[in-house]
């Protein structure tokens, strides 16, 4: 059976090396993946509008640190050419999705096929990895300030994972609380510095670099109970 994972990081700034421990996680699993080969991950720097920096300082820190090759699928400043873009995505041992503006990232991903490419590159078993956007983006629901910056509603994510996920949750609690208890939901919190693993559609485990993962629980339409995972 192929096993589908998912690795949804809450926060933290890889360039100052806050997910460091994530980050030696995934460059280990796909360093499993990879067996004699030299591991390669391709980054994704949709919601960021391609910003070259930030792919930059993920290859100072997958190959620079823990040795492994880099990729990145720039889309959105130049014409994409799929076949070529498939090529990267099927050298690839794991996908890195970075953070940003989450909305315009899913809806940059369905109008050119990366959504496909993506999908195709998740279903085969190849790991996915991905940080803020990166990580809320796979859920039924996502809390996000993707349409104005600082506004803080919930939007559709793809649906691939059940319920809803706030990233930052150190930040966005409160608020978040508050509407999770208002409809009575259950959801996820993901701190900075902390990743939930999903495998086959389902929580598996946490992963700390300091941070927490609560699952919350106000199906009583009373209080929030929080459990950490």
């Amino acid at each position: 059976m192929i096993e589908r994972r998912i690795i949804a990081i809450g926060g933290g700034e890889i360039k100052n090396r806050e997910t460091l421990e994530i980050d030696r996680y995934i460059a280990e699993e796909a360093k499993k993946i990879a067996g004699e080969r030299r591991a390669c991950g391709l980054f994704i720097p949709t919601a960021s509008h391609d910003c070259m920096p930030y792919y930059n300082t993920f290859h100072k820190v997958y190959t620079g640190i823990f040795g492994l090759k880099t990729d990145v699928a720039l889309t959105v400043s130049r014409e994409i050419d799929l076949d070529k873009l498939r090529v990267k995505f099927e050298k690839a041992d794991f996908i890195y999705v970075g953070g940003g503006n989450t909305v315009f990232m899913i809806e940059h991903w369905k109008k050119t096929g990366l959504l496909d490419l993506i999908k195709e590159t998740y279903e085969r078993g190849v790991l996915v990895a991905g940080l803020s956007a990166g990580a809320i983006c796979w859920f039924e629901e996502m809390y996000s300030d993707s349409v104005v910056e600082g506004d803080y509603s919930v939007y559709r994510g793809l649906g691939w994972i059940k319920g809803k996920i706030s990233p930052h949750y150190d930040e966005r609690m409160l608020d978040f609380d508050k509407i999770v208890l208002y409809n009575h939901d259950c959801a996820w919190g993901v701190e900075n510095n902390a990743a939930l693993e999903i495998v086959n559609g389902e929580p598996l485990r946490s992963i700390s670099g300091g941070g927490k993962v609560y699952r919350l629980d106000a199906s009583n339409g009373e209080t929030v109970n929080k459990t950490i995972f």
